[in-house]
């Protein structure tokens, strides 16, 4: 019977490190995951959304042509 707790503890401790590397991994993506996220944000809010007419030429000075 005392083989068998030891196999109890050896197991109930390799699952509690298995659990703690997951956690440890989890949370580095979840970092890299909200860093890239806030990239993004500030990316998209740089981007002009509205094209600019064109200012000379024969085409697109009073209607927006671009596609």
């Amino acid at each position: 019977m005392d083989m068998s707790v030891n196999g109890m503890v050896n197991a109930s401790l390799a699952l509690q490190q298995h659990q703690l590397s997951s956690d440890v991994q989890t949370s580095v993506l979840k970092k890299s995951l909200d860093g890239q996220a806030e990239q993004m944000t500030t990316l998209m809010s740089s981007v002009d959304t509205m094209p600019k007419l064109a200012t000379e030429g024969l085409v697109g000075t009073r209607i927006n042509t671009t596609a």
